[in-house]
């Protein structure tokens, strides 16, 4: 893919921010920056002229202000997990908070952590759990996925459903704006209306409107009893009306709702070792259910009448309920390996979009019917979080296909994927963020008048645009 690059950065400047950190603050070091040059799935690659590594906010902000007084463009970086490219930079400085890990403080009382934004989400957990608190953000990459990557894209994972995705999650933040001023925005408050939300602004801007530095998060109550099961059924038409069933057979209580087509599973029993089919026969789809209430026994009674009343209406055709931990991680592992388990299968479009929660199972047929036209052969895996409408809809190379065929037809194959989308009042990203994949692409979606009051904010805020400068509006 074609990405702009920006201007090199003058020697004087990368002699001013070297001085700004000191020794071990920043890196040129080719082994150093390899593995933050490239993302995920091969599709970026990048360069930069040096890799920023502050210690501190003060230290950020140094950084941010050279850059701001040059016209220094600048691209903040995770734990680079992300999908979308936005965080691999094209000849911009790079900035890592990895070396910002701190836990700043933790209170059962006010039900909320301070982390910063180096800090993993797994790390956000473990420091919940020791307050006897939950932090309810899940995603598979929590090992290596930050606070503020999770912030700067608004990161949503399985738990939305009943928690919300991270803007529901922040309740405040600390954050370098582009002219290198700190705002300190580390409220704790549930309630706070005294005009714009400054937060909210950040919180999905990819990095565009400031470095986010900190973030105040919502910590959750250890729920007494939760159960997972995994069933099978023929269409996503029935996981729908599973879903609408399990709301209100447990009150409100499920926590997540995953589908995966045979296909994706196949993948990962193929190409993830350990892995074990989730149920004794082989079904068309597959939904992950999860429950959990405050009242002990109450989630595994709830799921068991669930269940059973579905597998007597012949809703599902099979299901089986974890009776241990450890059954339930390898539920969740099929779920969690469904993106590795493609990898070694080649070159894939990939969507991550969302429409309305009547509209999932249609949009599923609408879209494969109209990629299977398009380019015969072609593997459609389709997984997801059915509670909120976001889709993951895959489109493989056809088995021994040309994989370099079938990237050259991505970008027409992804419009009539996108287009469907659109009819049907939905997102082309639903989760993942635009970053340099779909900046572009999303202006044939937004009206004029919302793109024209984006860009209004953005040039507010950085008028010389040197905050990841190819993302977003």
């Amino acid at each position: 893919m074609t990405v702009a690059v920006s201007t090199p950065v003058p020697d004087h400047v990368v002699s001013r921010l070297k001085a700004a950190v000191g020794e071990g603050g920043w890196s040129q070091e080719p082994e150093r920056l390899a593995p933050k040059l490239v993302e995920w799935r091969d599709r970026w690659s990048g360069t930069t002229p040096i890799l920023m590594l502050p210690r501190s906010t003060a230290e950020v902000a140094a950084i941010v202000g050279i850059c701001a007084e040059t016209g220094t463009p600048v691209t903040p970086q995770g734990g680079n997990t992300g999908l979308v490219g936005g965080q691999i930079p094209q000849g911009e400085v790079l900035l890592s908070l990895e070396r910002m890990r701190a836990i700043r403080d933790i209170d059962a009382f006010d039900d909320v952590v301070v982390a910063e934004a180096g800090a993993t989400l797994a790390a956000v957990h473990a420091a919940a759990l020791t307050v006897n608190r939950r932090f309810p953000l899940g995603l598979a990459s929590e090992g290596s996925c930050t606070v503020g990557g999770n912030v700067s894209t608004n990161a949503g994972g399985v738990a939305v459903l009943r928690y919300g995705v991270m803007r529901d999650l922040v309740l405040g933040l600390e954050a370098v704006l582009p002219n290198g001023d700190v705002w300190n925005g580390l409220k704790r408050l549930r309630k706070d209306n005294t005009g714009y939300d400054l937060k909210q602004l950040l919180i999905g801007a990819e990095g565009t409107l400031g470095v986010v530095t900190a973030a105040s998060l919502k910590l959750f109550p250890i729920l007494a009893s939760r159960a997972t099961a995994v069933v099978g059924l023929r269409t996503p038409q029935d996981a729908i009306r599973l879903l609408a069933r399990a709301k209100e057979e447990t009150g409100g209580a499920v926590e997540a709702f995953e589908l995966m087509g045979r296909r994706g599973v196949a993948f990962v029993l193929k190409n993830i070792p350990g892995q074990r089919e989730p149920l004794e026969g082989v079904h068309p789809w597959y939904v992950l259910i999860e429950t959990a209430s405050g009242e002990p026994g109450a989630a595994e009674a709830a799921m068991e009448r669930l269940l059973a009343r579905a597998l007597e209406d012949d809703l599902i055709q099979d299901a089986a309920v974890a009776q241990t931990e450890a059954q339930a991680h390898a539920f969740w592992a099929v779920r969690e390996n469904q993106s590795a388990g493609q990898k070694p299968e080649g070159a894939a479009w990939k969507h991550d979009v969302s429409v309305p929660v009547s509209q999932i199972a249609d949009f599923i047929d609408e879209a494969t019917a109209a990629v299977e036209a398009f380019s015969p052969g072609v593997r459609v895996v389709a997984f997801g979080h059915v509670g909120d409408g976001n889709v993951h809809y895959d489109v493989l190379a056809p088995e021994g296909g040309d994989p370099a065929a079938h990237s050259a037809r991505r970008d027409d194959g992804s419009r009539l994927v996108h287009d469907i989308v659109a009819r049907r009042s939905g997102s082309i990203s639903a989760e993942h963020g635009l970053g340099a994949m779909k900046s572009a692409e999303a202006l044939r979606y937004k009206a004029p008048i919302e793109v024209e009051a984006l860009r209004a904010v953005r040039a507010a805020l950085d008028p010389r645009r040197i905050m990841n400068p190819r993302v977003l509006f």
